[in-house]
């Protein structure tokens, strides 16, 4: 749930912003929430990074995939440089299909995870029934960022 609370705590922040004055690019909800978006994929992009967090990913890649430590590094690689495309006008719908396709790949080891009920950061799994809900929210949002694109 911290990254949701990451995305929507920032998406209120961009569009007081734009609101404001202070930050013209994000001058509605949509342009917020492609920010928010971004600072919610930076936010787990490190977690592949971080130690308190990356073995934790390591142990969600189901049983049979190759390397797992080389996959946790990849996405996290991926979702930074969709989070990056977020913020390029000229690339926001390729970043955000990107990143759509990303949380769809990824979602067997939100599974995986919650099956087996792996703690991630110290915390249980989130349960499926909450997971699915996520990450069809994310998509959507992402889907929403891309039609709306410059």
């Amino acid at each position: 749930m911290v990254p949701l609370t990451v995305m929507v705590v920032a998406w209120i922040v961009f569009r007081i912003l734009g609101v404001a004055g202070g930050m013209a690019v994000v001058d509605s909800w949509t342009e917020a929430l492609r920010f928010a978006l971004a600072t919610m994929f930076v936010f787990t992009a490190a977690s592949h990074f971080i130690p308190r967090t990356r073995n934790d990913l390591v142990r969600m890649v189901p049983p049979g995939l190759p390397v797992p430590g080389l996959l946790i590094a990849a996405t996290g690689v991926l979702e930074l440089a969709g989070a990056i495309g977020l913020l390029l006008s000229g690339v926001v719908r390729i970043a955000a299909y990107g990143l759509i396709a990303l949380l769809v790949a990824m979602f067997p080891a939100n599974v995986h995870a919650a099956r087996m009920q792996l703690p991630i950061a110290g915390q249980p799994a989130m349960p499926l029934i909450t997971r699915l809900p996520l990450q069809f929210f994310w998509i959507g949002a992402l889907w929403w960022v891309a039609h709306d694109a410059l």
